[in-house]
């Protein structure tokens, strides 16, 4: 799950929307499929193991904007940071987080990434670069600035992207961040999830601007729209965005306008729409589906080789799940632990 380097495009087609793509080799694209693929099992199989009382507290899925997340991660390059909400199982998993040890801290055991205490909201890999989800709406974002700033004080090249709803975009703290963001020019990408609902309100009734892309106008923050069900428009857009933090003219916003066909949580029942519009949006905008198409009709894939993937992932998704129900929750002297950091100590790491 290591981020894919660019390739250069093979071929021009035209898709279902009868634009001209350039299309990138067939190793990249099978990262694509992949990656969604996995996430969507993944959240499947986390959402089956919520209803059998295996996973508690919080659990939001990501089911439906896969895109996003796989679009992006593959424009990064290691060194790079990425920070999100508590919608974060999928963000997880593209910058390469084992599927196994991120079940397990859902299911509270101790091989998990935070050995079983931050559950499905609160897991971290430093190692991997993703500095959390972060179950206080819109506190990602002056936390992510920091990120970036840390990368600009350091000099060392990075870019941090920090993933936000449409929800908390409202929220007071997120202008603080995007006006010293801005005022230091910090390299950081804010992708604003558009799912068209936060909680159960849809972004018409809930904001007096809908354009969120046009939220850091005030600030200098330049900003852009982009179809968020399709995972190569995501991929380009961020590789043109992210280089032009990289040159050194500050943080961007994308809107990634997407959709999630679960609740808001495992426990919302989302009667405030209907079951029409999701169907609709599951029959002609799926971002796994369009990809599969376009790889189908262009004969890059075969059903067959499709298939294989698939069979791939469920199993790595099913050995997750085994991993994560046969190892032991942690001990109570575990509540003790990870309360105070040393930051003496921290430094040497």
């Amino acid at each position: 799950m290591a981020t894919a380097k660019r390739r250069t495009a093979v071929r021009a087609v035209d898709n279902e929307n009868n634009r001209a793509d350039a299309l990138p080799d067939k190793d990249v694209l099978s990262a694509y499929y992949r990656d969604m693929l996995l996430i969507r099992r993944f959240e499947e199989k986390a959402g089956q193991l919520y209803g059998m009382g295996l996973i508690g507290g919080f659990c939001h899925l990501y089911i439906g904007q896969e895109a996003v997340a796989v679009g992006i991660q593959h424009a990064l390059k290691p060194g790079d940071s990425v920070i999100t909400g508590y919608r974060d199982h999928g963000h997880m998993l593209v910058t390469g987080m084992e599927a196994k040890r991120v079940m397990a801290e859902l299911t509270g055991r101790v091989t998990g990434y935070s050995k079983g205490k931050g559950g499905s909201m609160h897991m971290f890999a430093r190692d991997k670069g993703f500095y959390g989800g972060h179950g206080i709406v819109g506190a990602q974002v002056p936390l992510g600035s920091g990120i970036a700033f840390a990368h600009k004080y350091r000099e060392d090249g990075g870019v941090a992207i920090c993933y936000l709803g449409d929800g908390a975009v409202n929220q007071g703290q997120v202008y603080e961040a995007f006006n010293m963001a801005s005022l230091w020019k910090l390299p950081i990408l804010y992708v604003i999830e558009n799912n068209q609902y936060g909680m159960g309100t849809s972004v018409k009734r809930a904001s007096a601007t809908i354009e969120l892309y046009k939220r850091g106008e005030a600030h200098g923050i330049p900003g852009d729209r982009i179809d968020g069900m399709d995972v190569l428009k995501v991929r380009d857009a961020a590789n043109q965005m992210i280089e032009a933090i990289r040159k050194g003219e500050g943080p961007h916003i994308m809107e990634a306008m997407t959709y999630r066909y679960r609740g808001h949580s495992m426990s919302d029942p989302a009667k405030y729409r209907s079951k029409q519009e999701v169907e609709q949006m599951r029959t002609e905008q799926d971002p796994i589906e369009r990809l599969r198409k376009m790889v189908l009709e262009n004969e890059l894939f075969s059903e067959n080789e499709l298939k294989d993937i698939d069979k791939a992932v469920r199993a790595e998704v099913n050995e997750a799940a085994t991993f994560a129900q046969e190892s032991p929750e942690p001990d109570e002297s575990e509540l003790w632990t990870d309360i105070l950091l040393d930051a003496k100590e921290e430094e040497k790491v």
